[in-house]
């Protein structure tokens, strides 16, 4: 038979489901209210959708737009017809760039999520085990930190001949160890907390536990890492692409954009025109996307820090 609640117990019930249900949304109406305080963070979101949006459907009005040679077309300065000018086979720069960007931020969202994932499976590990299993990742880590990253980045390039899904495993491999230290020591901290002893009390296994108990207490770490790591794997591919190493051409990035418009930067033999628009457009996205990731990543940062009182 289910008891009768007098009205006094039934009010203080009401009550205490109240309080609990604030606690529970209370953490993310403070986060989402310190996001929003933060304006430039705000302002990166709406300019990165645009960016988004822009590279995935404008080439899908005209998928061979990108690939149309003109010779009557060569070097148009950005007109109403051209709003990017043209390159030295006529083809439409904007729409050069915009799929440029989709491979672009294709490399740098990837790159950064495999970073990610990585240096957290490292950390967690690393952090939850301690003793011989922290030391020995540990010191893998330590010397990863100390290996000149871009020589090995063109080596590796260079092995195994570039490529979007190269340029991806070698962002993932040369850029997880901070993750994975700031995993580690949040696992430290962590595992001594009670609801960790309680889940081992109870029968849990220890990947359950650093899965399903610790790891989603680690979020903030991963994404404001996840973020800053997109910016990182963008300058990257930019570089390793202008350098020659990296998305081999006719696969448009804003990286190799860049390198093939260096050896008209100085001018054109026979003409005094310097087509300045095949250098600036390219590099402007790249600035804006790098600009806007981390002005995201910082105001994440602030959102998510559980110092913040207000």
């Amino acid at each position: 038979m289910k008891p009768t609640l007098t009205p006094q117990q039934d009010k203080s019930a009401d009550t205490l489901k109240q309080g609990l249900n604030a606690t529970e949304d209370s953490f993310g109406k403070r986060t989402l209210k310190r996001f929003r305080r933060h304006r430039m963070a705000v302002a990166s979101i709406v300019v990165l959708t645009i960016i988004l949006l822009s590279v995935i459907l404008v080439p899908l009005t005209s998928p061979e737009a990108f690939r149309k040679i003109d010779p009557r077309q060569r070097f148009q300065a950005p007109s109403t017809s051209h709003p990017f000018g043209t390159d030295e086979l006529g083809r439409q720069t904007f729409m050069r760039v915009m799929l440029g960007g989709r491979f672009s931020l294709l490399v740098g969202v990837a790159g950064a999520l495999s970073t990610t994932l990585l240096g957290g499976v490292v950390g967690a590990v690393s952090g939850y085990y301690g003793g011989r299993v922290d030391n020995v990742l540990m010191r893998i880590t330590d010397v990863m930190l100390t290996l000149p990253t871009l020589p090995l980045m063109l080596l590796v390039s260079t092995l195994f001949k570039g490529g979007i899904g190269t340029v991806i495993a070698i962002v993932a491999a040369f850029f997880w160890m901070s993750t994975a230290r700031m995993i580690r020591s949040r696992f430290l901290s962590l595992k001594t907390e009670a609801f960790v002893e309680a889940a081992r009390a109870a029968g849990c296994s220890s990947p359950r536990i650093i899965f399903r108990h610790m790891l989603p207490n680690s979020i903030d770490i991963l994404m404001v890492s996840a973020t800053l790591t997109v910016s990182t794997a963008i300058m990257y591919e930019a570089t390793l692409s202008f350098l020659g190493f990296g998305v081999q051409p006719p696969t448009p990035t804003w990286g190799n954009l860049l390198q093939r418009s260096l050896q008209y930067m100085l001018g054109m033999p026979g003409s005094t025109t310097v087509p300045w628009w095949l250098i600036f457009f390219p590099g402007f996205f790249i600035l804006l996307t790098v600009l806007c990731v981390n002005f995201l990543g910082d105001g994440l940062r602030d959102a998510l820090d559980p110092r913040s009182r207000t």
